[in-house]
């Protein structure tokens, strides 16, 4: 009787922080589609697909995505990412004038 009261016990002691921790050496996926339809013809449809997990198990699962991301990369030259935001400007710059000028 004493061994399941204290089986019980420490099931039930389970803190944020353990719950957390599990979740983060384990992994969880949050799955959902919505779906918008009018007079049954399907007019949108959003997949989402949320992970959370450490940093640890995201490489261990293949997504590593940042580290070739140079607004992720701490390794990145800032003159790279300057240079990359620049020409973004200068797109955006065209596309406004082609614009207004339509």
């Amino acid at each position: 009787m004493t061994k399941q009261r204290s089986a019980r016990h420490s099931i039930e002691s389970t803190n944020l922080a353990d719950l957390l921790e599990r979740i983060l050496d384990k992994g969880i996926v949050i799955a959902g589609d919505i779906k918008i339809s009018l007079v049954q013809v399907e007019l949108l449809t959003l997949q989402i697909r949320l992970v959370i997990c450490s940093v640890d198990k995201a490489k261990e699962l293949g997504m590593d995505w940042w580290v070739s991301n140079p607004a992720f990369n701490s390794q990145a030259q800032p003159a790279e990412v300057a240079d990359s935001l620049h020409r973004i400007d200068e797109r955006l710059t065209r596309l406004e004038t082609t614009i207004a000028t339509a």
